[in-house]
């Protein structure tokens, strides 16, 4: 329980039978937990009605304006259990920074961070049974929503808003070991142009981007690669993930910000270089600088870094006549490495010395 989001125990949780089947083979968003956190925000009252309690449903006019004017972003944070039996959250203030940031783009109410933190916080409590045993790479994914509720038609920010959180276990992206994805180069499909919402978590962004996945999978590729809006020539991030190429000058160099969503598994990446004998670089990157890096050998490694997969190794590219092979075609040694570390740290296997671990449990 917390002060700012007193808990309301469901009387209905799911049996201990079947939220261990659910926990032995969770994958990615099938299943949720008993509880969900929640608040209201209008201009009169500010946020509140704070609370963490039983999953339910919403009941919306058929005007409310979230389905007419897609006023919505959300957020993606884990937590994980480690080894003693204590649960912890991997950065949870740069996911409410983020949240604010995308709320700001919006026009929707600014969710202070200390409430983000407090709602998630008190969900994970809630349903503390529902986190995955320590020793492999199992979590409970966390996500974090707002929404416009108001009933009206009219194009103006909302006059009543509702923030949730919902959590789902969820197993290792790679049930079987870590793969190497393709990326299709799309020179149909922009995700983001400079002044747009590139850099806001909201859904239209990811609707918007379903036909480039679609297209991505018609050319036998795991996922899209976007360029940028105004010259389609600079690399900007895949469909679901920020992207990174590692040098053989010793470089880790990944598209700047601007355009592209501040991931905070990138940000934590760039942090780790350093430690891998890599100097972090942040610039623009060419489609043309990663057909002939990858040719000559002066790019060896590429990588896409995201809260679900962590890192998820890319071993090639293709496009309208283009075709691109990384490396030796297989996940690179020092993509592997950053991979291991990173989730080290967030499963407690190895020293927090940056403190980005957040005691929850």
């Amino acid at each position: 329980m917390t002060a700012d989001f007193p808990l309301h125990r469901t009387t209905r949780p799911v049996a201990d039978d079947e939220r261990a089947a659910a926990l032995a083979d969770p994958g990615f968003g099938k299943h949720f937990t008993d509880h969900m956190a929640a608040a209201t925000w209008t201009p009169e009252d500010g946020w509140h009605d704070r609370r963490v309690g039983p999953v339910v449903p919403y009941s919306l006019h058929p005007s409310a304006a979230v389905l007419h004017y897609a006023q919505e972003i959300f957020e993606g944070l884990k937590a994980y259990r480690h080894a003693d039996g204590s649960v912890w959250l991997f950065r949870p203030e740069r996911n409410a920074a983020r949240f604010a940031a995308s709320a700001r783009r919006l026009t929707l109410p600014v969710l202070p961070e200390e409430d983000f933190l407090a709602s998630v916080e008190g969900l994970v409590r809630a349903d503390e049974a529902w986190v995955p045993a320590a020793g492999g790479e199992q979590s409970l994914y966390l996500r974090p929503y707002m929404f416009a509720s108001e009933a009206f038609l009219g194009v103006r920010p909302a006059h009543r808003v509702e923030y949730g959180v919902i959590a789902s276990p969820a197993g290792a992206y790679f049930g079987s070991g870590v793969v190497g994805v393709t990326l299709w180069i799309s020179a149909e499909f922009t995700r983001a142009a400079a002044g747009g919402t590139g850099a806001a978590k909201c859904g239209g962004n990811y609707a918007a981007g379903l036909a480039a996945q679609l297209e991505a999978r018609e050319h036998g590729c795991d996922q899209v690669l976007y360029l940028d809006g105004a010259e389609h020539r600079w690399v900007e991030e895949s469909g679901t993930m920020n992207v990174a190429l590692v040098t053989s000058a010793g470089e880790l160099v990944t598209p700047q910000l601007g355009t592209i969503l501040d991931g905070v598994t990138r940000a934590s990446v760039l942090d780790l270089a350093v430690e891998h004998g890599l100097t972090p670089v942040q610039r623009p990157i060419s489609v043309v600088e990663l057909a002939e890096g990858c040719a000559s050998g002066s790019i060896t490694e590429v990588f896409a870094v995201g809260t679900a997969a962590v890192i998820t190794p890319i071993t090639g590219f293709r496009g309208p006549d283009l075709s691109i092979t990384v490396g030796g075609g297989a996940p690179g040694a020092t993509t592997l490495a950053l991979r291991a570390h990173l989730l080290d740290i967030q499963h407690g296997r190895v020293e927090d010395t940056r403190g980005w671990l957040r005691r929850v449990v």
